[in-house]
């Protein structure tokens, strides 16, 4: 992934947070991370101040995304990045502690790029994140438009 990508985090969980941080980090990715512990920061800052995503025009984004925020779902910001005319080909990476088939489906059906449950032993929730940043280091993320 080039240097010129920004990762928006979006995870309530300050734990999670730093744990994904960390593990990113360590499988050599060196990538801007905005964390956020809300739906509703995030979106303000994926959709701007006039709320249409232009401002990100050029700029190449991939989306860390826990489903289960304190103020929205992350399947309606997920819903909302791919109908998007500016962000919809970011990708997304829903990262999340539901492993329901149902919410799985529906979630590729909106347009998230990666499903990845989170493992509730720290060790291997740290070893699948050094996993996830070492597929961020190879793939291709393009501008917004």
């Amino acid at each position: 992934m080039t240097e010129h990508v920004t990762i928006v985090m979006v995870e309530d969980d300050e734990g999670h947070a730093r744990l994904i941080e960390k593990n990113i980090r360590r499988a050599g990715v060196r990538n801007d991370i905005l964390p956020f512990t809300d739906g509703t920061s995030a979106v303000q800052f994926l959709f701007g101040a006039d709320g249409t995503g232009r401002e990100h025009i050029g700029r190449a984004l991939l989306v860390l995304l826990d489903l289960n925020l304190p103020d929205m779902t992350g399947v309606e910001i997920l819903a909302r990045i791919k109908s998007n005319e500016h962000l919809r080909r970011s990708p997304v990476v829903v990262l999340t502690t539901t492993d329901d088939k149902v919410e799985i489906q529906r979630c590729y059906d909106l347009g998230a790029n990666v499903y990845v449950t989170k493992p509730v032993n720290y060790e291997n929730f740290a070893n699948a994140i050094r996993q996830l940043g070492l597929f961020f280091s190879v793939i291709q993320v393009p501008e917004t438009d």
